[in-house]
């Protein structure tokens, strides 16, 4: 398919495209262990978004991998995951943000740039705002559920060149925050950037 699109999206940063139905989008993780979050709306009508509870019932499974079709809070199909080299992908775990890093790590992280700021930068671009922020998917993060049910954030199963590929089911608008997070193993760390690229159908 020809490419429509390329784009190189920096360390921390936000970034958001709108892709079309039957257009298909790959996000490759260039260093490895780089979390993604990632949040969709209806292009057209952005009260439709994504929804990690439906998509979680529908696909009976906590985790997305390669098949997973991602569900709107009207459940109807958004995207679909049509290659995965990594394996599998989180949508339990949600956005860093400068409160839950003061919680979890200390006041001293409170200034600390995080996912949801990335997120409300983005989403006003687009006349969206706090409100509209829903529960994201956690593209490449490793967050597997302990016996007691806890969550755990562990070193990523995600390595340089590790991609996916989501084939759009309606005109959808991609929200990216390329994770900041230094506190915990989901970036390794080190936050590295991540390279988008759209094709046509």
């Amino acid at each position: 398919m020809p490419t429509h699109y390329e784009f190189t999206i920096p360390a921390r940063a936000p970034w958001s495209h709108v892709v079309t139905k039957g257009q298909a989008i790959r996000i490759t993780d260039l260093k490895g262990n780089q979390a993604v979050d990632c949040v969709l709306y209806n292009a057209h009508d952005p009260a439709e978004r994504y929804s990690a509870s439906e998509t979680i019932v529908a696909q009976k499974n906590i985790f997305l991998e390669m098949g997973t079709i991602l569900y709107s809070n009207e459940g109807r199909a958004m995207m679909t995951i049509t290659v995965d080299t990594c394996g599998r992908h989180d949508t339990s775990g949600g956005a860093c943000s400068c409160e839950s890093n003061t919680l979890r790590y200390g006041h001293h992280t409170r200034h600390q740039h995080a996912c949801v700021e990335n997120f409300l930068y983005e989403l006003a671009r687009h006349g969206l705002g706090k409100r509209d922020l829903v529960s994201n998917i956690n593209w490449f993060m490793n967050v597997p559920v302990l016996e007691d049910g806890a969550l755990g954030i562990v070193d990523g199963i995600s390595a340089p060149g590790k991609y996916l590929e989501l084939r759009a089911q309606m005109d959808t608008l991609v929200v990216i925050s390329n994770c900041p997070q230094i506190n915990n193993p989901c970036n390794g760390f080190d936050p590295t950037p991540v390279q988008v690229v759209i094709q046509d159908h």
